[in-house]
């Protein structure tokens, strides 16, 4: 039986809504009902339950993005499931269109290592609350990072508070007293022995991960990958990642060449070199080496959040894997999976062309502005006329409110949202924030200790 559905909308957008459905063809049948408002975003619940009398015979309510209130209580007492619909007509193409296909994200392979760089002259609290914050970003081991020529009295002390906590930990040293001093203490993993300082591993149960003895030189590994392969001891090798101009290319070319030559070892990528060693966004660097991960079966990374602009490294890292992951799945191409890594651009940024704004304007009769963005730029209108404009400098005189102090606030901020997202091209929606992926969520600076229900360790 087909499914019938009732959409809901305002004056200003029926006419709209009718040739979108139309244009869609739709498997589903559908009835429009008009609510008596002009703009279908102010739509609420409430009014939804006092003024629609009849549904129509559908199957279920679909009502705008923006509609406010609880839908659950409406759908009771309508007795037919309502939803929301996209924030935009434009998106209803792609919202039907995904609908039967939500990739799920709450899965991936890789771990993250998260370096702490500077623990030897941080305070265990101070560690403590840095770990908090690398595990709310996605985490799975924090990685304890040791100087050289440091003294670190509180190695053992961070690590055993650390553990109190439930955290996985890595000691992370070239140092042979640092690594055992680490496993002692219950380190799981030991970054990076080599085939000469193996025999660490022999005094301590932490995992080992291994580095060539010589830069470059894959051939050192071969004798302790055996050895270890021999003693039933589980390991990780990364074969090192350089920076850009630096060997980058070739260090790449070396991790494939590890993974032919041997195909079920784990291996590491330490992402570091290129993203805090790269002044470039790097949402994408970090979704082109989780790319690499996917593709090389690499299930850990080394991580680090030191460079101003790598401050949200684990965290893009963190939605990489699972969109990678869930590419892989799918046997799909990493698009269309989610926008979290869509920082300054998106995909559809503009969903009106001009002329449906001028068609939008010419509708309105109400002193109210509207601001919206299209290729042509920022446009702002009411029903004394239509305006636009690259800069809004230019539009302010037009605008007839200079003796509107809140008003023309309100206005500055909602014209300077639009010239962003004209500039980078990103979707605007007034009254809104603009969107900038996964690193406008959790910030350190928010990050309270006590949030994270800490077991008691005393911070000494």
């Amino acid at each position: 039986m087909t499914e019938k559905i009732l959409f809901l909308t305002g004056k200003l957008a029926e006419k709209q809504l009718c040739q979108i459905l139309d244009s869609m063809q739709p498997e589903f049948n559908y009835h429009i009902h008009q609510l008596g408002l002009k703009v279908a975003a102010l739509m609420t619940a409430d009014m939804i339950g006092r003024r629609l009398k009849e549904t129509f015979d559908a199957d279920r309510i679909l009502v705008p993005g923006r509609c406010r209130g609880d839908l659950k209580i409406l759908s009771k007492i309508l007795g037919i499931p309502v939803e929301r619909g996209p924030n935009e007509l434009k998106d209803l193409p792609l919202f039907f269109g995904k609908q039967a296909q939500k990739i799920n994200l709450d899965h991936y392979k890789v771990k993250i290592f998260a370096e702490i760089v500077d623990a030897p002259n941080m305070t265990v609290k101070a560690v403590i609350e840095r770990a908090f914050y690398y595990q709310s970003q996605g985490a799975n081991v924090i990685d304890i990072g040791c100087l050289p020529d440091t003294p670190f009295p509180l190695l053992e002390t961070m690590i055993q508070a650390l553990k109190a906590e439930g955290f996985r930990v890595s000691i992370d040293s070239l140092e042979t007293d640092d690594l055992l001093r680490g496993g002692k203490a219950g380190a799981d993993y030991m970054l990076s022995l080599t085939n000469d300082t193996l025999w660490v591993a022999e005094e301590v149960a932490s995992m080992p991960i291994l580095i060539p003895a010589q830069h470059g030189d894959l051939s050192s590994l071969d004798h302790a990958i055996e050895t270890l392969q021999q003693q039933g001891k589980a390991f990780i090798v990364d074969p090192i990642l350089d920076p850009i101009h630096f060997g980058f290319t070739e260090s790449i070319v070396r991790y494939h060449h590890f993974r032919q030559q041997y195909p079920t070892v784990e291996m590491m990528l330490g992402v570091g070199n290129i993203t805090e060693l790269t002044h470039a966004d790097t949402s994408g660097m970090n979704a082109l080496l989780m790319g690499i991960c996917s593709e090389l079966n690499i299930n850990h990374i080394l991580a680090t959040q030191v460079s101003k602009h790598a401050s949200y490294a684990i965290k893009e890292a963190d939605t990489a894997r699972r969109i990678m992951f869930a590419a892989h799945e799918n046997n799909s191409l990493p698009k269309h999976i989610d926008s979290g890594l869509m920082s300054l651009h998106e995909s559809a940024p503009f969903p009106y062309e001009f002329d449906e704004i001028k068609d939008f304007a010419a509708q309105v009769k109400d002193p109210s502005f509207r601001i919206q963005v299209s290729h042509e730029g920022v446009h702002i209108y009411n029903r004394d006329g239509l305006y636009t404009a690259s800069d809004p400098f230019e539009l302010y005189p037009k605008l007839d409110v200079k003796d509107d102090g809140g008003h023309s606030f309100y206005l500055g901020v909602e014209l300077a949202r639009a010239q962003i997202a004209y500039q980078l091209g990103k979707r605007f929606t007034q009254d809104e924030s603009l969107l900038w992926g996964c690193v406008t969520q959790t910030t350190e600076s928010n990050i309270d200790l006590h949030s994270f229900k800490s077991k008691g360790t005393t911070f000494d």
